[in-house]
């Protein structure tokens, strides 16, 4: 489990397509992470399954590749990270699973003042997951929705978010994994006929 506050963003240093999946290779400032540990990257839970020289290794299934933006990651762009949650620590951002539910296209991303305004385009079968001042997982980071628009929703970024996430580099037309509320998706399971 995470909380979608970001430790830090990372560097993509090979992804390699197989078979079966993939290989990830991402470095990190992490010194002490161990085998078998859960990170999130851009918001996806994947398992450390190596670690030498500050560069994490992680298997990628047929099913992240379908499901994230991992798939289409290029050498040395920025990914945003997080370890898992500890027992003892403080919930700073919202229960984020790590499972990306869809990938969804930035529709606009512009400055507001000081903040900027992202707009995502959201899948009509997915609205019902989404009520304004509600979280929202987008790219592993915890995100408040302000408003929703038809199929779209709005989302305020301060100038921290945005100068210490991979939002950095987005752009209008860019992918970005989305996680919806855990809260919202049991909540439509248990009323569902």
């Amino acid at each position: 489990m995470f909380t979608g506050i970001i430790d830090e963003t990372g560097r993509v240093v090979q992804l390699r397509k197989t078979a079966f999946g993939g290989v990830l290779k991402i470095s990190s400032n992490y010194r002490d992470i161990g085998i078998g540990e859960s990170v999130a990257v851009n918001g996806a839970c994947l398992t450390v399954v190596d670690f030498t020289d500050g560069v994490m290794s992680f298997e990628l299934s047929p099913e992240t590749f379908k499901r994230t933006n991992l798939g289409s990651l290029k050498k040395n762009e920025p990914v945003n990270l997080e370890r898992s949650l500890r027992a003892d620590s403080r919930l700073g951002g919202h229960f984020v699973l790590g499972h990306v539910d869809f990938t969804a296209r930035i529709l606009r991303f512009a400055p507001r003042g000081k903040h900027r305004e992202l707009v995502i385009g959201i899948p009509a079968d997915q609205l019902k997951f989404f009520v304004e001042k509600g979280s929202v997982a987008v790219d592993g980071i915890s995100l408040t929705v302000n408003y929703i628009k038809g199929n779209s929703i709005s989302i305020n970024i301060i100038p921290h978010t945005y100068e210490n996430t991979n939002l950095r580099i987005r752009k209008p037309g860019d992918l970005v994994n989305v996680e919806v509320d855990i809260i919202g998706k049991y909540v439509a399971n248990f009323v569902r006929p």
